[in-house]
């Protein structure tokens, strides 16, 4: 570690001892010299021709406190430091994240506005459905502050040991998946209880639940407004064979996976088919649903 100048720390000092031998207190980069010390002060260099200032002279300590102060001289008060309070720089209070209620109904004379309330999103669909680009049109297009969360993205932090689903699915890529859900839950709570919206993207199987849905309301609240993005087969495997690295699958697997989402028909969840749909179109589709949403909440 250095300091600002770029000279190591010196080792932590040690109550009841003398600096440390080897360690300068002046504190600069060994072999370059210091700031020249000011005039009038021990070791500083006397201009020519200018007499030495004579030696101060040593005050007894029971007369120290029976001198008054010399006219004009700058009286230097020594105090503890003062801890910084909460309210410096830094030192920032941020809501703690609890679980998101229902949003409440607006009234019936007043249309609500999703672009302008402060949403919890999840947007559900099969590899290749387009939840990502939406969800990230959505959150920079709207009023208010919003963060798109991505799944992928978060169980993808785990670089060493990391679990591909496409090597086959075990434990490791199961526990993976899990904790990656259940960050991403702790991360909208954080932002929505700053005020900041979130939409979330998961391919969340309805014959799954307790680890789908159930998971998704227990790590961020009842609140949270479920929306499926449901194309159809041929251009969900289209669009995943633009994709490269382990976020393509096969088509085996797509077809597989898109079969299970079919199952979302008939569960009351909002779906969209964006199968004609461009990113921009969809992101409008997608306020219209959601604030049938906020008019009258799904049950799920």
């Amino acid at each position: 570690m250095q300091d600002a100048v770029g000279a190591p720390l010196p080792p932590p000092h040690q109550p009841g001892h003398g600096p440390v031998a080897g360690w300068s207190s002046a504190g600069h980069h060994p072999g370059h010299p210091g700031p020249a010390p000011a005039p009038g002060f021990a070791g500083a260099p006397v201009p020519p021709g200018v007499p030495p200032a004579p030696a101060p002279q040593h005050v007894p300590p029971h007369h120290a406190h029976a001198q008054p102060p010399h006219q004009g001289a700058p009286q230097h008060a020594h105090h503890a430091p003062v801890p910084p309070t909460p309210d410096t720089t830094g030192h920032v209070r941020l809501p703690s994240g609890a679980p998101v209620p229902v949003p409440a109904p607006s009234p019936a004379a007043e249309a609500p506005d999703p672009a302008a309330t402060t949403l919890a999103v999840l947007l559900i669909g099969p590899a290749g459905a387009g939840k990502t680009s939406v969800a990230k049109y959505w959150a920079d297009h709207r009023r208010v502050p919003t963060a798109h969360i991505s799944l992928d993205d978060v169980r993808e932090w785990v670089r060493s040991g990391f679990a591909d689903p496409q090597s086959g699915w075990n434990d490791n890529s199961e526990a993976q998946y899990r904790l990656a859900r259940r960050t991403c839950g702790f991360a909208a709570r954080n932002f929505l209880a700053n005020g900041i919206s979130c939409i979330l993207d998961d391919a969340v199987f309805p014959d799954r639940p307790v680890v789908g849905l159930g998971g998704w309301k227990r790590h961020v609240g009842p609140g949270l407004m479920p929306v499926v993005l449901l194309p159809g087969l041929e251009i969900v495997l289209e669009r995943n064979a633009e994709r490269s690295g382990n976020r393509r699958l096969s088509d085996e697997e797509v077809a597989r996976i898109h079969g299970r989402m079919a199952g979302w028909y008939g569960s009351g969840l909002p779906i969209i088919d964006n199968s004609q749909l461009d990113v921009p179109t969809t992101a409008r589709v997608l306020d219209d649903v959601l604030a049938r949403s906020i008019a009258s909440p799904p049950q799920w």
